[in-house]
Formats: C-alpha cells, sequence, structure tokens
C-alpha cells in the first residue's frame, strides 16, 4: 500500500495535469470559433463554384472537355493526406492515417504516393510509404496563397502524366464533438454523367467558354484543396477541446479516488496510533 505522502504526491501530480487539460482545452475553444467561421464561409463558395462548372463542362462538345476532366488509365495515384502538426487530439491524426492504410490496400496495383500536409501523417508513413512531398510548414502561416502553390504543383505533375489520379483524405468538420474522415476524389474532376441530374441553366459567356473554364476549373481545385485544410484545421480544434474535455473529466475523477483512498488511510494511520498509545497506557497502569 501507498504511503501518506506518496498519495498526496500523486494527488498533486493529476491537480497539475488538470491544469494543463483545462487551459488547452480553453485554448481549442477560443480557436474553434475563428476556424468554424472560415470553413463555414468558404465551404458554400465552393460547392457552388464545382456545380457551376460541372454543368458548363458537361454541357460542352465532348472534344473541348478540360484538360483537368479528361480520364486515362491509371497507373500512378496521388493521395493528399491532412492531419496536424500536434497531437492530443483524440482519433483526429490517426482516423486520415488509418484510411490512407485502407486506400494503399485498396489500390495497391497502383503505384502511389502521398503528399502530406501534416507532421503527424508524415512520421507515420514516412518509413514504409512513399512520400512525394511533405508540406507540414504550411500550417506556420496558412493562406490560400501557400495551399494555392501547393495545389499547382499536384496539377502540373497531373498534367505532364506523373500521376493519374490525385485523391483528398481529411477530416471533415461537422461539429465541435463531430468530424467525418472523408476521401474525394481532386483530379481529374468529376463531371455530370447523368443527365436527368443536369441542373438546366442557360449561361451566357463572355468572353467564351472555353477561356472561363480555364480560369474557373485551376481556381476549384485550389479552392477544394484549401477548403478541405480549412475543414481539418476546425476539426483539430474541435477534436482537441472535445479531447481535452474528457481527460479533465478522467482526471477529476481519478483525483476524487484518490482523495478518498487517502482519507481512509490517513484515518486508518489514526486509529493505530491512537490504538498503541491506548495500549501503552494500560501496560503502564498494569505494571
Amino acid at each position: 500500500m501507498a504511503n501518506l505522502k506518496e498519495i498526496r504526491g500523486r494527488i498533486s501530480s493529476i491537480s497539475s495535469t488538470m491544469q494543463i487539460t483545462r487551459a488547452m482545452k480553453m485554448v481549442s475553444a477560443a480557436k474553434l470559433k475563428k476556424a468554424q467561421d472560415a470553413i463555414v464561409m468558404l465551404r458554400p463558395y465552393s460547392e457552388k463554384l464545382q456545380e457551376i462548372i460541372q454543368n458548363v463542362n458537361s454541357s460542352s462538345d465532348p472534344d473541348q472537355i478540360s484538360v483537368y476532366a479528361q480520364k486515362r488509365e491509371v497507373k500512378r495515384v496521388l493521395f493528399i493526406a491532412v492531419t496536424s502538426n500536434r497531437g492530443l487530439a483524440g482519433a483526429f491524426n490517426s482516423s486520415v492515417v488509418k484510411e490512407l492504410n485502407h486506400q494503399f490496400q485498396n489500390n495497391s496495383q497502383y503505384e502511389i504516393e502521398v503528399l502530406t500536409i501534416g507532421k503527424k501523417v508524415y512520421d507515420a508513413i514516412r518509413k514504409n510509404r512513399t512520400v512525394f512531398s511533405n508540406e507540414s510548414a504550411v500550417f506556420d502561416n496558412l493562406n490560400f496563397e501557400r495551399v494555392s502553390n501547393i495545389t499547382e504543383t499536384v496539377m502540373k505533375k497531373f498534367l505532364n502524366g506523373q500521376f493519374d489520379e490525385v485523391y483528398l483524405i481529411y477530416n471533415k468538420f461537422i461539429n465541435a464533438a463531430t468530424q467525418e474522415v472523408i476521401t474525394e476524389q481532386l483530379l481529374p474532376i468529376s463531371m455530370v454523367e447523368n443527365e436527368e441530374t443536369e441542373v438546366e441553366t442557360d449561361y451566357i459567356f463572355e468572353p467564351n467558354r472555353n477561356e472561363i473554364l480555364d480560369n474557373l476549373i485551376p481556381k476549384s481545385i485550389k479552392t477544394q484543396v484549401f477548403k478541405a485544410v480549412l475543414d481539418s484545421v476546425a476539426s483539430e480544434h474541435g477534436a482537441r477541446m472535445t479531447a481535452m474535455h474528457k481527460a479533465t473529466d478522467n482526471a477529476q475523477a481519478l483525483k476524487n479516488d484518490l482523495v478518498i483512498f487517502y482519507n481512509k488511510a490517513r484515518q486508518a494511520a489514526i486509529t493505530n496510533e491512537i490504538l498503541e498509545i491506548v495500549s501503552g497506557a494500560e501496560a503502564l497502569k498494569n505494571s
């Protein structure tokens, strides 16, 4: 049985841990509001832009389809995996790594490379997977321009045939307590193939359809990647806030159990001391 000094030390250690987890929860909660606002504002724009491009491009001449929508025989695949640079966020990072490994198993017939955005996914796969590039530094100063530069490199590799398909794997932000791992195709861009699902919209093009698509499609692809990164950032703060909240509750429960155990041990020690004093007094009295 641990002595009273050891129990007091454990209680003090748990109290310090609670202060850290509570502080981390508050920091994540403060950052979550800003990250949530950013993704909520960007998501409708990104989705509407993709919808317009799909409708316009699918209704154009098949011979004039965008180079970013052209499908070819798949031999080499690139996965863009987005996690965070820090841990202590529950299953936030491990769920992306798990999904990435699942994709490796399902696509083992292809040559697969990974572009990592986040130190956690890079550390998890760098020893046994082919890493095309590690762009974890993007979180040091996250903005559209830096993400756009990464996406532009991927687009050039797709155009010159280095990759035949490109996929995004990231955590989609649902709410502070819920994140969903998403795998979505980035390149080639998907087109509306079912005529019944096409939106009948009469567009007026100025200057012309092809020139507009040549400008909009690259912008849409870059926006899609930026949205995935913002989704991941918001999901990270939500996951960390939830994890630290649970950690604080668990620490509090453990502390309460130790306090009860400490009080029982202290009471037992006092009782033993009283018994020794009474026994000593009786021995002196009888002598």
